[in-house]
C-alpha cells in the first residue's frame, strides 16, 4: 500500500478507537482550536476525511497545480475562510450523534480509502478551495488534518498523544520538506510536529539552534 494511504488508514483507525471511548461530557470540553469544543473539532475532522469521495466523483482537472505544501498557503487562513471553517464545524457538530460517532467516522474514512484505492495513481482532483492537486498530495493533507488535530483532541481530553508512526512520518516529511532536523535539537517526530505546528512553544535554546542552522519548516498560513 502507498505510504500516504497507509498513514491515512492507520491514523483514522486509531481515531475511530478513541471516539468509541468518549462519553457525553468529553464532547463539551474546550480545545486549543477556539471557539470549537471537542464535539466541533471532531465534526471538522470527520468532514475533512470524507471530502475525497465527492472530489473523486467530479471530473478530473487536466493537471495538478498545487502540492500538499502549497495547499497550506495563506489563502486557506484568511479571515473569511477561517469564519467559514468555524461555521462549518458548528453546523456539522449540530448533526452529530454521540452514540454513533465512531461508526459514522469509520464509515467516512473507509469510504474515502475505498475511493482512493479504486482511482488511478495519477488522478488529479480539485479541492473546495479550487486547487488542482494530485490525489496522493491531497491525501497527504488529510493525514495532516487527522494527525495534527488528533494532538489537539488528545490535549483537550487529557490523554497522551496517540499519533501513529506512519502518520508521524508523513507529517514530519511534509513539515520539513524532507530536510534533516538539526541534531542538537534532539527531537523525535512527535516533538517535531508539536513544535513546528505551534502545539508546544520553542525554548530559547531550541530557537537559537534553529536560527544557527537556518532550519525552516512549513508554516501553515504563510
Amino acid at each position: 500500500m502507498d505510504p500516504v494511504r497507509a498513514a491515512f488508514s492507520a491514523e483514522c483507525a486509531r481515531l475511530t478507537e478513541i471516539l468509541a471511548e468518549l462519553v457525553d461530557a468529553d464532547l463539551d470540553r474546550p480545545t486549543d482550536c477556539p471557539p470549537w469544543t471537542v464535539r466541533e473539532l471532531i465534526a471538522h475532522v470527520h468532514t475533512g476525511v470524507g471530502r475525497l469521495t465527492g472530489m473523486l466523483a467530479a471530473p478530473a482537472p487536466p493537471r495538478a497545480e498545487v502540492d500538499a505544501a502549497g495547499y497550506f498557503g495563506g489563502a486557506k487562513f484568511t479571515p473569511q475562510v477561517d469564519a467559514d471553517r468555524i461555521a462549518g464545524g458548528w453546523r456539522d457538530a449540530a448533526q452529530m450523534d454521540r452514540a454513533g460517532l465512531a461508526s459514522a467516522f469509520d464509515r467516512a474514512w473507509r469510504a474515502t480509502d475505498a475511493a482512493v484505492a479504486a482511482a488511478p495513481p495519477d488522478r488529479v482532483v480539485r479541492t473546495r478551495h479550487g486547487d488542482a492537486m494530485r490525489l496522493t498530495e491531497f491525501l497527504r493533507t488529510r493525514v495532516v488534518e487527522v494527525g495534527v488535530h488528533g494532538l489537539d483532541l488528545a490535549a483537550a481530553l487529557g490523554r497522551p498523544p496517540w499519533l501513529t508512526p506512519p502518520a508521524a512520518a508523513v507529517i514530519a516529511d511534509l513539515l520539513t520538506g524532507g530536510r534533516p532536523v538539526p541534531a542538537e535539537l534532539g527531537w523525535d517526530r512527535l516533538t517535531l510536529i508539536r513544535k513546528t505546528t505551534g502545539r508546544v512553544a520553542l525554548t530559547a535554546p531550541e530557537r537559537a539552534a534553529v536560527d544557527a542552522a537556518g532550519f525552516r519548516w512549513l508554516a501553515f498560513g504563510r
